[in-house]
């Protein structure tokens, strides 16, 4: 299957969506609690490894990164969420930042949502899927760090995190994920492909 990320250069970093790049075309956001994997899965996406920066420190990632595919398309790196060791003030501007690009921004045509296949569904995992399902936002979840499961463990997680979203919200769409062993990379190539409107180009 085809790559058409290979091309993906950082365009612009934004502390407001507001101050992004022009808001047109499409563009594809990725968000997560930190240390959810956000960066790693980008750059496996990409096949650039340096593309987004990676940390062991959670919480990096403090601006809306925009990555240019080509023309007017986009994959956007949103801040990391959740992470208790900064100050509640930063972690409510982040909120709000997020909010406000999910809520403004035309060009959003999906949005990937990252959880550690071992901690799913948390608080603000919900609020973003609450967030994505009020404004009728195509959204894609990655269960990733599969490789730090077994087999068995990772596919009952799986099964058990969709049985949950069916509930919830049944548009979305789920599978696990792996940076490490680029477990469901294809898969995930389709939907950004689909949603970019990529699918079947040279």
């Amino acid at each position: 299957m085809k790559n058409h990320y290979q091309q993906t250069r950082f365009q612009q970093g934004a502390t407001d969506s507001r101050r992004g790049p022009p808001d047109r075309g499409a563009e594809v956001a990725f968000a997560g609690r930190s240390n959810s994997g956000k960066s790693s899965a980008l750059n496996v996406i990409t096949g650039q490894r340096g593309l987004a920066r990676t940390s062991k420190a959670p919480g990096r990632t403090r601006e809306i990164n925009f990555f240019q595919v080509m023309d007017d398309l986009r994959l956007v790196d949103l801040p990391g969420y959740g992470y208790a060791r900064v100050s509640r003030d930063i972690q409510e501007r982040w909120q709000r930042h997020i909010a406000r690009y999910l809520e403004t921004r035309t060009s959003l045509c999906g949005l990937v949502l990252l959880m550690d296949v071992r901690h799913p569904l948390k608080a603000a995992d919900l609020q973003i899927l609450g967030w994505c399902h009020a404004a009728k936002l195509p959204t894609h979840v990655l269960l990733t760090k599969a490789d730090k499961l077994k087999r068995g463990q990772a596919k009952s997680a799986l099964l058990q995190v969709r049985r949950q979203l069916q509930a919830l919200y049944p548009d979305i769409s789920i599978q696990l994920f792996s940076a490490h062993t680029r477990e469901g990379l294809e898969a995930v190539w389709t939907v950004l492909d689909r949603w970019l409107d990529l699918a079947g180009k040279a």
